[in-house]
């Protein structure tokens, strides 16, 4: 069995657990389950499904500096033509923002024509305090980091790009004195997808945990209290991922949306899992090169720019709680308000970028450019998280897709590799270690430091 179906069954083991430990506590246990206190809340909830989860979301993210880096690096030095990197970026970011602009368009005509929230009583108890986001001129600024260390540290994705673009050509200004750090990246940039194939192979187990958690902790009760707003939002979602995201692959580049959907769904998983678009950049990366046959010049950047600044999906959910906070309330937007509600959307997808919790930051700056109560919030945040799973399956989707077309246009795409149904396909063989290939390397090492 490849590690796709193992993943998959994985999920829905998580699933089917997590719903069962959430319906026992509410029907059968008169909701004293998963209290604190109890061995199934503090030992399996919070202790083994926490603490495995949440391992396996450190690891990934902890190879995404280093592979942003490296890989951006031989990204550029494999082009050989700044001018083409300009090509790449600027069509990326026309496309992040179109498909953006269309997703929140589509969320709120969806929204608005099912009048979600009309005759649903606003709860006193639930409140929201927001947070204030950066102006998008800090925004620009951080994007040239005055210690890239520490950008790397942080996790901050647009420095790191910055600075990694900036490297790259400095070594192609050198010339071929350079070539050997480039010989070295490039072997650095192979070791990390080793570390990638690695934390993999433990996938469908961390997939069960996390979805058990989460599944266990959302609340069936919460989940059809809200089940209006909830089935407009995933309706928009799959229409976005299916309809609009495939017209754009089909339209610009006439490629197969089957094809294409085949071959990430264990991106999906991972994004769905961890709810965190740079934290499958690995993956992402992986797939959108070995599995899609894009060039590595063009997925090493439009991979970590898309997951910084690549907004569908929660454009997406603003649209819809836009709408439904809008009706509970009874506030009459108007085209003029729906209108700069995509426009806020649109523009806050890039001044957010990188942002903690960017999803509800957007939100609140939303609402309050509408003259929405931003406590108005408080009402979705019970079922916010389960959402935020599919929205960045969407979004590292969006990602995906971007990167597809853009490396299309460039002459940049495989297409033996992309029609290819099993070219890519990770093999757990490629884990294993072998062990001729250990002792001439320690009989390397050892030489090494008896000579010194």
């Amino acid at each position: 069995m490849n590690l796709t179906n193992k993943v998959l069954i994985g999920m829905g083991a998580g699933l089917l657990v997590g719903l069962g430990l959430n319906f026992s506590h509410t029907y059968l246990f008169d909701n004293a389950l998963l209290v604190p206190g109890t061995f199934v809340n503090d030992q399996v909830i919070n202790g083994f499904f926490h603490v495995a989860g949440k391992l396996f979301v450190n690891a990934l993210k902890m190879l995404v500096v280093p592979l942003v880096l490296f890989s951006l690096i031989c990204g550029v030095c494999g082009i050989g033509d700044v001018r083409l990197l300009g090509r790449i970026g600027g069509k990326s970011f026309v496309l992040y923002l179109l498909t953006t602009a269309i997703a929140i368009a589509t969320a709120i005509a969806l929204a608005a024509g099912f009048g979600i929230g009309s005759g649903i009583e606003k709860s006193a108890e639930s409140t929201f305090t927001g947070k204030e986001a950066p102006p998008l001129s800090e925004v620009l600024i951080k994007i040239i980091p005055s210690n890239p260390i520490d950008a790397m540290a942080n996790g901050d994705m647009l420095p790191v790009i910055f600075f990694a673009i900036l490297f790259g050509v400095s070594i192609l200004l050198v010339g071929k004195k350079a070539k050997p750090i480039v010989t070295n990246f490039e072997l650095l940039n192979e070791v990390m997808m080793k570390m990638v194939g690695l934390i993999m192979s433990t996938a469908p187990y961390a997939v069960f945990c996390l979805l058990a958690k989460s599944m266990a902790q959302l609340g069936v009760p919460l989940l059809l209290e809200l089940i209006s707003y909830v089935a407009v939002l995933v309706f928009a979602l799959l229409l976005h991922l299916f309809v609009t995201l495939q017209g754009v692959l089909f339209l610009f580049s006439g490629l197969s949306p089957l094809k294409l959907l085949s071959k990430i769904r264990n991106v999906q998983v991972f994004a769905f899992s961890t709810s965190s678009s740079n934290a499958t950049i690995p993956v992402t990366l992986r797939t959108t090169t070995e599995r899609i046959g894009v060039n590595n010049s063009v997925a090493s950047f439009t991979v970590p720019f898309g997951a910084t600044i690549n907004m569908d999906g929660t454009a997406i959910m603003q649209g819809v709680a836009t709408v439904f906070i809008a009706n509970i309330y009874g506030v009459e937007l108007g085209l003029v308000g729906y209108l700069t509600v995509i426009l806020m959307s649109v523009l806050a997808s890039i001044g957010t970028a990188g942002v903690p919790g960017v999803g509800l930051i957007m939100l609140s700056m939303v609402f309050a450019q509408v003259g929405l109560p931003v406590e108005g919030i408080g009402l979705i945040l019970g079922v916010d998280r389960l959402l935020d799973m599919i929205r960045t399956a969407v979004n590292v989707s969006g990602d995906i897709v971007v990167s597809t077309v853009v490396a299309k246009s460039e002459g940049k795409l495989d297409l033996k590799v992309f029609n290819d149904p099993n070219a890519g396909i990770f093999d757990e063989g490629q884990t294993h270690f072998d062990e001729s290939m250990e002792q001439e390397l320690a009989q390397a090492v050892t030489q090494t430091h008896d000579t010194n």
